[in-house]
């Protein structure tokens, strides 16, 4: 009789568990949901169109790496299908500073620079821990996925939320066609 008890116990506990990692926003997720509500503003990125080398764990976008473990599938389709690449997140982090409301004074500093774009230059970044966050959209044909980066250059761990579309998709569809037939239409970053 303890067995049952322990055992249903257990099954229960793990439904949960599951459940939760899907479908139930945290409270470090609470930034990101206000982000997709209040500041969101829908893009179309282009896919990588160089040379793509795929090696043990890292994929090369012509001269740029990217470190991956092979068993994370999210990660590798998105780069193996030239979705996100390190040129993209230069591009995407030079943008954001010109854009966005810092100081002004910081800006004239950088510009004045020879080559102040060099220091958003990403490069040997690893991506790992992909996850698809279900609470930030109930639309089939939009997915939000969620990657953490480590860059040499920075102490702290990064979270990109890539936003897909695939305007084919629908509840059937399984997560390898989507990021198949996608496009990448968001880009959030935010330190973790």
């Amino acid at each position: 009789m303890k067995l049952l008890y322990t055992l249903s116990f257990s099954v229960l506990l793990s439904v949960s568990a599951a459940a939760q990692k899907t479908t139930k926003a945290g409270l470090k997720d609470k930034a990101v949901i206000e982000h997709f509500k209040n500041d969101y503003k829908k893009k179309n990125y282009k896919k990588f169109t160089g040379q793509i080398t795929v090696k043990d764990k890292q994929i090369v976008f012509d001269n740029k790496t990217v470190l991956y473990d092979p068993a994370d599938k999210i990660t590798t389709l998105l780069l193996k299908e030239g979705l996100v690449y390190p040129q993209l997140l230069t591009d995407f982090q030079v943008d954001k500073f010109e854009n966005e409301d810092s100081d002004r004074t910081q800006k004239r500093f950088a510009k004045l620079q020879k080559n102040w774009k060099d220091a958003f230059d990403v490069n040997n970044i690893r991506l790992s821990s992909a996850s698809e966050q279900a609470f930030l959209s109930s639309d089939p044909t939009v997915k939000r996925f969620k990657v953490m980066c480590k860059d040499p250059k920075f102490p702290n761990m990064m979270a990109y939320y890539f936003e897909l579309t695939d305007k084919r998709a629908d509840q059937n569809t399984s997560t390898e066609e989507f990021i198949k037939n996608a496009k990448l239409t968001h880009i959030f970053q935010r330190t973790e």
